[in-house]
């Protein structure tokens, strides 16, 4: 992995985020609380729990345990948040500390090795953990998202029967190098 991948990376990062947050704003406030039975998580608790990951894993990434002696896994899964705000202070904090985290590496940093619960990662491996954690838990917050709006939902991908015009806009076009998630970031406040 180099710098140009690890923009890459950030973009996929982002991209994730605002997905999370077009769930959000589709929601009312009590549908980030619903669960659906005791054992099941609320959209608020998947928030908390993401949010003590990533401030576990990226706070002073390089240079201590991306499993924090502070943190306390079993109680992110607690109903600690309340209220919108808090949930909404939260994502972007855990984010925040994310992307800042990434935006400060440097070529030299890639070749380090770093620890989660004592087991050494390439800065790469470290990485790619986490693009496969946290989209796992904003696909199980879209997916609760996408019933609690049932008939209000607005597709965040292409809509259901527009493939093929997806497709023919697509390949009107010349072919180009560009990120996947281009589009999707520039044009985010429009789907």
């Amino acid at each position: 992995m180099n710098l140009e991948d690890i923009k890459g990376v950030i973009k996929q990062f982002e991209y994730y985020k605002m997905l999370g947050e077009k769930t959000f704003s589709q929601l009312d406030e009590e549908n980030l609380f619903w669960k659906y039975n005791e054992d099941s998580n609320s959209i608020a608790t998947i928030v908390n729990h993401l949010y003590g990951n990533m401030a576990s894993r990226w706070t002073d990434f390089l240079n201590t345990d991306g499993e924090k002696s502070w943190r306390n896994r079993d109680q992110e899964f607690d109903e600690d948040i309340t209220n919108k705000d808090t949930l909404l202070s939260k994502w972007n904090d855990g984010w925040d500390c994310l992307l800042n985290a990434l935006n400060a590496l440097n070529e030299a940093d890639l070749d380090k090795i770093v620890y989660i619960r004592n087991e050494g990662h390439t800065i790469t491996d470290a990485i790619n953990r986490q693009l496969a954690h946290y989209p796992y838990h904003i696909g199980q917050i879209v997916f609760l998202g996408k019933m609690l709006a049932n008939n209000k939902w607005q597709s965040l991908s292409i809509p259901k029967g527009n493939s093929q015009k997806y497709n023919d806009q697509k390949f009107s076009k010349e072919k180009e190098k560009i990120h996947f998630t281009d589009e999707f970031l520039k044009n985010k406040n429009n789907f």
